[in-house]
């Protein structure tokens, strides 16, 4: 540190972490404790009014409220002794240097308030970010459509044809609409009552229904995909209109539906018979005209809430569809082709270097992406600083250490225990990938900002206990 507490204040700063780190465990135990009644027991610049029009008019299943996001974490503590960058080099470099990370490493520590880099090495190196990316998607969600935003799916009609459009949401659930979760916050049941109920006004009982999904441009599945990836549950085609992101049963690692699109469509269907409709002949694909009466509509949880729900789960079908809605609102088009161009653009407006950064896909599913570690410390740094409000839920998305999301499990080694509840961060495994990146306190107080990627390990489980070694080590830092 560029100053020494004297002992009586270390150990005054070590206690305030301490309950810091009952305070965040409890407050994930509560989480849990709302969400576990989900479906899958699951835990879960331009102000939004400014961009009412541009966004409603490029993302027509965009909707956005008259409210500004809320600061949800607290200020900075600008007391905490700043950090020296020698002696944290000093006590980190083992640590770094282990052999199971491989030969192949970038490393990139941050101070947010500072802006100083207080550890890198090959810090431009664009390497391959396995989940990692899905920071860099939902922070330019964030950014371009605001956390606040909801996505809304519509029921149509047309002649004797009831339209299902696709605004986006892959998190839409079969049965009512639950505004107490994320995950099928806009029920299909619902949309289908309430679209039952006008046509009964109209006279109509019998209908054919037709899926609008047209949204979404191009393949549903990106290169560097394979169809063992649907089938282990790891992602879905992606459409512009889906039930829990294409799964056929309970659970976060199932298997997903090859067309998750015409599922969802189905299951309204058969909704709108449950409330009395006929319905003639078997669901079809069709753009919805232009001057088609509008019948119902349900909204999506807020963005923000999807974005959490992104991280937490590392749930790769709902980071692939928020990235293709910047795509969208960007006006570059609406295909994977587009996603990675226009997130990272997106970015470089909001001051993040992105040279050497290429996305093959939004969720860092594809083993094409490769992104500097830079690019990622500097978008936490912009999260967790002053004018980085509307990028909160990112941060407070990220799984927990020994907690919530893919850390619960982690941090178990009695050498890592400090660092349970003070970590956040977003894991990335790949083949031969292993990576970390996020905030965490110190044990003087000090908010960092740090990422490492490895991309050449030799087994991943070894990689992973070296990562949660290093944030660890950052954790004990009293440099």
């Amino acid at each position: 540190m560029t100053g020494v507490p004297d002992v009586t204040q270390r150990s005054a700063r070590r206690l305030v972490v301490r309950l810091a780190v009952v305070l965040a465990v409890l407050v994930a135990a509560l989480i849990v404790a709302l969400t576990v009644l989900g479906p899958f027991g699951d835990r879960q610049s331009t102000s939004p009014q400014e961009a009412i029009e541009p966004l409603t008019d490029r993302v027509p299943g965009a909707v956005l409220p008259d409210q500004e996001s809320p600061d949800v974490l607290p200020s900075v503590d600008t007391d905490a002794p700043e950090v020296s960058a020698t002696k944290l080099t000093q006590r980190m470099s083992k640590l770094i240097g282990s052999k199971d990370l491989g030969k192949s490493v970038s490393v990139d520590v941050l101070d947010p308030l500072t802006g100083e880099h207080l550890m890198g090495k090959a810090t431009g190196t664009a390497r391959a970010p396995a989940s990692t990316a899905k920071l860099l998607t939902t922070a330019a969600a964030l950014s371009a459509l605001g956390p606040q935003t909801t996505l809304t799916t519509s029921a149509v009609t047309d002649g004797d044809t009831v339209y299902l459009i696709g605004g986006g949401d892959v998190l839409l659930g079969a049965g009512e609409s639950d505004e107490d979760v994320v995950n099928g916050h806009a029920g299909l049941a619902t949309l289908a009552e309430e679209a039952a109920a006008q046509l009964e006004q109209q006279g109509v009982d019998e209908v054919r229904v037709a899926l609008d999904d047209t949204l979404f441009e191009g393949d549903a599945m990106a290169a560097g995909w394979s169809q063992s990836d649907v089938d282990n549950g790891y992602v879905a085609p992606v459409y512009a209109a889906e039930i829990s992101a294409g799964r056929l049963k309970e659970g976060n690692y199932v298997p997903r539906s090859q067309d998750p699109g015409l599922a969802a469509a189905k299951t309204f269907a058969a909704a709108l018979a449950d409330a009395g409709v006929t319905v003639a002949g078997s669901v079809q694909r069709d753009q919805a005209p232009d001057d088609a009466t509008s019948l119902a509509a349900v909204e999506s949880s807020p963005l923000g809430d999807q974005v959490e729900f992104a991280l937490d789960h590392s749930d790769n079908t709902v980071a692939e569809a928020l990235g293709r809605l910047v795509a969208i609102d960007s006006g570059t088009g609406a295909t994977f082709e587009d996603t990675g161009p226009a997130v990272l653009a997106e970015l470089e407006e909001q001051g993040v270097p992105v040279d050497g950064a290429t996305m093959a896909d939004g969720s860092g599913l594809s083993a094409d992406s490769r992104i500097p570690v830079e690019t990622l410390t500097a978008v936490l740094a912009l999260a967790a600083g002053d004018d980085g409000a509307q990028l909160r839920p990112m941060l407070t998305g990220m799984p927990i250490a020994g907690v919530s999301g893919t850390l619960a499990e982690r941090f178990t080694a009695t050498a890592e225990q400090d660092a349970t509840g003070v970590v956040r961060a977003k894991t990335g495994t790949l083949s031969g990938v292993s990576s970390l990146a996020g905030t965490l306190v110190d044990a003087d107080g000090r908010l960092l900002v740090f990422a490492v990627m490895a991309d050449d390990v030799p087994s991943t489980t070894k990689a992973r206990e070296a990562l949660d070694a290093f944030a660890a080590g950052l954790v004990g830092c009293g440099c």
